[in-house]
């Protein structure tokens, strides 16, 4: 997974009852857009993301 800073990312719930979490990501940490990524939610919430197959990056250009 390759992403660069401002790119959107969506972790998807893992119930029908939990929703999609959305975020961007400020800064990456890992060598050529590798995680891990530094994401900003639009909840307000900041944390250091690795991330796992219910991760999806929408590249911004």
């Amino acid at each position: 997974m390759r992403a660069t800073e401002n790119d959107r990312i969506i972790i998807r719930g893992k119930t029908d009852s939990t929703p999609d979490r959305h975020g961007t990501i400020r800064e990456v940490r890992g060598p050529e857009g590798e995680p891990p990524y530094l994401v900003s939610f639009d909840d307000g919430h900041e944390t250091l993301v690795f991330p796992g197959t219910d991760f999806v990056v929408e590249h911004t250009h």
